[in-house]
């Protein structure tokens, strides 16, 4: 059986869904981002338990059809951000029609009229965060970040970090490196 759970985007995240299984005894034999896959069915009663320890955590079950594609929407972008370095073999919109089995422009539109966003927004926003995690605790050039995050070039990331953020990207690590600086002399 396949449980479906919103707002998981991390390890972190995998973690505390495998803790509450563990603590709850429901038996699982996979835990994925925005997926649980249990052994057997499990009860009303255990989901409903399940639910309300997870969302102490942030987490919630989905149990609607259209939240559900909604989070595999999501998770498929955020695992498609964070965990594939360089060049990936397909463009996003591909790749999201292959593993829902959907058109895009079908999922495009049911992803905007949903979340009152395009699913071109939400990746936009998701990028910008991982170049300012990788900014920040990286040693990348902004370059190599363009290349790691599927810009066609660091010329593309530097507009688009300065459209979202206000700054350049250089602006951004140097501010990083200021308050580094400032802290060490305290």
């Amino acid at each position: 059986m396949k449980i479906y759970v919103k707002n998981m985007a991390c390890v972190s995240c995998k973690v505390v869904v495998t803790d509450v299984l563990v603590e709850l005894k429901i038996p699982f034999y996979k835990v994925e981002l925005g997926e649980i896959d249990t052994h057997q069915d499990v009860s009303e009663e255990d989901k409903s338990v399940l639910n309300t320890k997870l969302r102490k955590a942030g987490l919630e079950l989905l149990e609607k059809k259209q939240g559900i594609l909604i989070e595999r929407i999501r998770q498929i972008m955020i695992d498609y951000v964070y965990n594939s370095d360089g060049k990936p073999d397909m463009k996003f919109s591909v790749l999201l029609r292959k593993e829902l089995n959907l058109t895009y422009t079908y999922l495009a539109n049911f992803y905007s009229e949903v979340e009152s966003t395009t699913i071109e927004q939400f990746m936009i926003a998701l990028k910008i965060e991982r170049v300012k995690e990788l900014l920040i605790f990286g040693e990348d050039t902004i370059s190599e970040i363009a290349y790691k995050l599927n810009y066609s070039s660091a010329a593309h990331l530097s507009t688009q970090f300065k459209r979202v953020t206000g700054l350049t990207p250089s602006h951004f690590k140097n501010l990083k490196e200021r308050r580094r600086i400032a802290i060490q002399n305290i």
